[in-house]
């Protein structure tokens, strides 16, 4: 099921505090994230300044899907800068609980890959996810993501540990 109010847009300046909010909130929705509720790194002011350097930046990009004004998903991909490593982006997404299910994901990561075949330096998309998260893992199959190794016990949540996928394809 496919959700047609949501308009997918980079995200502006103006966003930071809503993005942060965001970050924050959906931290405690899920285990799945790598941080917690209200462990989300950046404050507004970070968050303002990471929006800048994403203008004119051919490798990096936040994308974010919006219901009206609240934001239902933000994806991002994120490349080093060095020559040996610029070809690969890191892909990280997560869509709030109550959006989960209507394709926003899926669509969020199709606009991500397009814009990555297109920009002329991305060739390659990794990603991280928990082992035992069975649908993200099975969207970024979909997608043509491959597991590519396992960190094993990489994650420690209330005493458990749970393994971490690293996961990546070839554009």
């Amino acid at each position: 099921m496919s959700n047609s109010n949501i308009i997918y847009r980079r995200a502006l300046v103006e966003d930071a505090e809503k993005i942060v909010a965001f970050y924050n909130f959906v931290g405690g929705e899920t285990t799945y994230l790598s941080f917690e509720k209200d462990e989300y790194p950046l404050n507004v002011e970070e968050q303002i300044a990471s929006i800048k350097a994403l203008e004119g930046n051919q490798t990096n990009i936040m994308l974010m899907a919006m219901d009206g004004d609240e934001i239902a998903g933000i994806a991002t991909i994120n490349s080093s800068h060095k020559i040996k490593a610029r070809h690969e982006g890191e892909l990280g997404i997560v869509v709030a609980k109550k959006y989960q299910g209507q394709g926003i994901g899926t669509e969020l990561i199709t606009q991500l890959i397009d814009w990555a075949r297109g920009n002329g330096v991305t060739t390659r998309i990794r990603l991280d996810t928990r082992a035992d998260n069975p649908k993200a893992v099975s969207l970024y199959m979909k997608f043509g993501f491959i597991v590519e190794g396992c960190c094993r016990n990489s994650t420690l949540l209330n005493g458990q540990y749970y393994d971490l996928y690293i996961m990546g394809m070839m554009l």
